[in-house]
């Protein structure tokens, strides 16, 4: 017999799915990104801790929250976040979370903390493992200078993730929640991982500085220098979206050829731009083992490693 459509069905309606408050410590310039970035996403970021109040206020109005302001040393009023998220930098986070563990009593509910070291394993958080709080890490592998264009960025980052069950799926869940991926790293790996990014970012850019010096050396200022290379550099990032290193490469040592490397190998030596003949030397040798490793001549590969050699003989 059909049922009665007048009667109550006995089905309980799905809970609503609750989304857990934030509360960062150390809102700088990563720190503030992640408030834009998740109050954006419908997150309650609850307070923003700085060094001093006046900066906490200030990251809450660039990040457009309202968000309870604190100063380091008032870590006592900091409200009871599901996550707390500490964005410090490495060598302060150690007397940070000692600050934190020793304001926080042992609650009934486990809570999450998260720190976005590259370096740092989760453990460092280990105070505050010991009074209830599942810990991890959740690092972006991005370069942030500012706020606005960070947050931007995160949205379409990869972060580095590692700790304990519940604090990796929570980090997992914020990162997706940004439209971001994340992938696991393992705790004792964090160092070689971190030392991976700072290759790829930072110590390009110190090697477009020397790039940079040596067209000062040609006639051209800082910034018409720095102008000429961008497109050049954009062209290498496209190639690296679409092809693996080898095929990306290019130049001489892709072409092995050697007449060109003679005469770069002198030129760097006479503008005397510190660095630039050793990370040419350097460089142009690992060009060398991508093809090599890639089966491509090695007649041409070890003519060019001696005029490598040869040259660093002289030098």
């Amino acid at each position: 017999m059909p049922a009665d459509d007048s009667e109550p069905s006995c089905a309980k309606p799905p809970k609503p799915r609750v989304t857990p408050t934030i509360s960062i410590i150390g809102a700088g310039r990563l720190g503030t990104a992640f408030a834009l970035a998740f109050s954006r996403r419908g997150y309650v970021v609850e307070a923003l801790v700085c060094r001093t109040a006046r900066s906490a206020r200030r990251a809450a109005k660039m990040a457009g929250v309202a968000s309870r302001t604190l100063a380091l040393q008032e870590l006592s009023l900091l409200p009871q976040s599901d996550i707390l998220l500490l964005t410090t930098p490495d060598d302060q986070l150690s007397n940070v979370v000692k600050l934190l563990a020793a304001g926080i009593s042992q609650g009934r509910r486990q809570r999450i903390a998260l720190h976005s070291s590259g370096a740092l394993p989760s453990d460092i958080l280990g105070d505050l493992s010991s009074v209830g709080f599942s810990i991890g890490s959740m690092h972006p592998l991005i370069s942030v200078s500012d706020p606005e264009s960070g947050a931007r960025r995160l949205e379409g980052a990869y972060f580095g993730i590692e700790g304990q069950v519940a604090a990796t799926r929570a980090a997992r869940r914020l990162v997706s929640a940004i439209g971001a991926k994340s992938f696991p790293i393992a705790a004792s790996n964090k160092a070689l991982y971190h030392a991976a990014a700072v290759t790829s970012s930072g110590n390009v850019v110190a090697l477009v500085d020397i790039a940079i010096e040596m067209l000062v050396r040609c006639g051209l200022t800082q910034s018409h220098a720095r102008a000429v290379l961008i497109p050049l550099l954009e062209s290498t990032i496209e190639n690296l979206s679409s092809r693996d290193t080898g095929k990306a490469l290019t130049g001489p040592f892709a072409r092995f050829d050697v007449a060109t490397v003679r005469r770069h190998l002198p030129a760097i030596a006479r503008s005397e731009v510190t660095d630039a003949l050793n990370a040419y030397l350097l460089l142009g040798r690992h060009a060398l083992r991508i093809m090599e490793r890639d089966g491509l001549s090695p007649t041409s590969n070890n003519e060019l490693e001696s005029v490598l050699d040869e040259f660093e003989s002289e030098k």
